[in-house]
């Protein structure tokens, strides 16, 4: 009869958890630091979430791409943090940063956090890909006030090489939030990142076709992308894959040269876009 009980219980208890997932009440967070000029404006406070869709040949989060890489954390816990530091983010024009990971694979959760930290006046920012753009709201769209969007590739062969999805998704997502504005609602504000791997997504054509999609954005509404980033490749985190027992394919990739950089730089400067 303990044994039946303890198996009952702990069934119970699954339950309740999925549950509270469900809800948003509930999150798997991997971690969370504090950051200054890197997430978004002023100090963040950067909340990474775990599980992510892709599997790019150069993630330098790889101990974050399963839920179960996280800890289950309250939304109440984060936002409580969140609160704790109030007078840096109104000292430093800073705010939330929710990163992951992806974070639109925990939508509810996402959710409650963006709306939580909006309720007490602090800046928003999301870090995403796009490819899970389909779960973002109306509603967490109306309390996110930067997009930090990562356009991994120009070119669909390319990104599904880089990631092993789609492109298509992250295009749309994009889409998405330039024409909010010109119909009277919340329009973020959008940074776009583009990571430069010397021998995957340098090519001046891959390169050509991001940044015209780019410019694309701001023809559907002046103003949506406020600048770009384009982030050149470093080996930060191949110790990671190692100390996961995973192949890191990238292992010889060196960052790319300061020539290759401002080249790449000058493609994005040259639709007329303020890029970094």
């Amino acid at each position: 009869m303990a044994t039946l009980a303890t198996t009952s219980g702990l069934t119970s208890l699954r339950s309740q958890r999925l549950a509270a997932m469900r809800s948003g009440e509930l999150g798997s967070v991997h971690s969370w630091e504090l950051v200054t000029a890197v997430d978004g404006p002023g100090t963040r406070l950067t909340v990474f979430l775990a599980g992510c869709p892709l599997r790019c040949l150069y993630c330098h989060n790889p101990d974050m791409l399963e839920m179960r890489d996280g800890r289950p954390t309250a939304a109440g816990q984060v936002l409580a943090r969140v609160r704790r530091y109030l007078p840096v983010f109104r000292a430093t024009g800073g705010g939330l940063t929710l990163s992951g990971g992806e974070v639109l694979m925990q939508p509810a959760f996402a959710a409650r956090l963006l709306r939580g930290a909006t309720a007490m006046g602090v800046h928003t920012a999301l870090d995403t890909s796009g490819f899970l753009g389909a779960n973002l709201t109306d509603r967490m769209l109306a309390d996110t006030d930067l997009v930090l969007l990562d356009v991994k590739s120009g070119d669909p062969d390319t990104y599904r090489r880089v990631t092993g999805a789609d492109l298509a998704p992250t295009l749309a997502f994009g889409r998405r939030l330039a024409p909010a504005g010109a119909e009277g609602g919340h329009a973020p504000e959008v940074w776009v990142r583009f990571v430069l791997v010397p021998g995957l997504t340098d090519d001046v054509g891959n390169v050509e076709k991001v940044a015209d999609y780019v410019a694309g954005l701001d023809e559907l509404r002046p103003g949506t992308v406020t600048r770009v980033e384009v982030l050149p490749f470093h080996q930060m985190g191949r110790y990671k894959w190692a100390a996961l027992g995973r192949r890191y394919e990238r292992g010889a990739t060196r960052p790319p040269s300061p020539e290759l950089t401002e080249r790449v730089r000058d493609q994005f400067r040259a639709h007329g876009l303020t890029t970094y």
